[in-house]
């Protein structure tokens, strides 16, 4: 982990993001308050529909906030949406590596889209092949990589042009305990090279491990922040298991003061 911070890369201030459904708008995001110093990596938690994604997406400009003001790379997302996109890379949870390519071909698409000319893309894209051990594979097409291989290309064409922030939306998914290693030793070695990450993960051990600080997304709000270190001693939890279930639980009929909802009861006759 990164322990140097250079300024704030991400700044979120007051987001709101709702969805329109049939039985009216579903509030997802109601007010997240974030700073991300640059050269760091932030895990932000949460269970399934907490709003991880959708955070991810108005951050990295694909979808548009209902309020609230957010800055990437010294850039507002509204008004400076090219200069955003420009200095990111993003890893989505299902992988964008076209199958029918092969793994260079893949990496010298995306150093065309990111304008770095012919030679220079070849380049970049065989520096990629051998750093994620996927030289050999190269000339494969994608449709014969294991699902560990497949993740390491999808990181790999993220990194093509050398982005200074980085969305790592649950990039481990599915992978096995070896593959995930891998996967967080390069996360490690970005980070050592001044890249900021923001990840999202439902693993805790992934977050223990890898995060400068911890940000638990919970109906819509951060509702605890902080290094995994500091979180475990607050709620005096030997692991950032416990502390998150102790955020994010509902309160079982055991946590409630029958004597409480007695007065409250009488105070709503009055």
């Amino acid at each position: 982990m990164s322990t140097t911070a250079r300024g704030p890369a991400i700044e979120v201030a007051g987001l709101r993001k709702s969805y329109r459904s049939k039985s009216g708008d579903q509030l997802v995001l109601d007010g997240v308050d974030l700073v991300v110093p640059a050269g760091t990596v932030t895990a932000m938690l949460g269970p399934n529909g907490a709003g991880k994604t959708t955070t991810v997406g108005v951050l990295s400009t694909l979808l548009k906030a209902d309020a609230g003001t957010v800055r990437v790379a010294g850039h507002d997302v509204d008004r400076e949406p090219d200069a955003v996109r420009a200095s990111i890379g993003v890893t989505g949870q299902i992988t964008a590596v076209d199958e029918l390519l092969t793994g260079a071909e893949n990496l010298r698409l995306m150093a065309d889209l990111n304008h770095l000319g012919k030679a220079a893309g070849r380049r970049r894209a065989a520096e990629l092949l051998e750093r994620f051990g996927l030289a050999d594979a190269g000339a494969k097409p994608v449709a014969t990589y294991s699902g560990g291989m497949k993740r390491k290309l999808d990181l790999a064409m993220t990194l093509v042009g050398s982005p200074s922030v980085v969305f790592l939306d649950e990039p481990t998914t599915g992978l096995d305990p070896r593959s995930r290693r891998t996967l967080w030793d390069e996360v490690r070695a970005l980070v050592a090279a001044g890249t900021t990450i923001l990840l999202t993960t439902q693993y805790l051990e992934e977050a223990d491990q890898l995060a400068d600080s911890v940000a638990v997304l919970h109906d819509g709000r951060v509702v605890a922040e902080g290094t995994p270190a500091e979180l475990k001693a607050v709620h005096d939890a030997g692991s950032l298991d416990d502390v998150f279930l102790a955020l994010t639980e509902p309160p079982t009929e055991a946590d409630v003061d029958p004597d409480a909802d007695a007065a409250s009861s009488k105070e709503n006759v009055r």
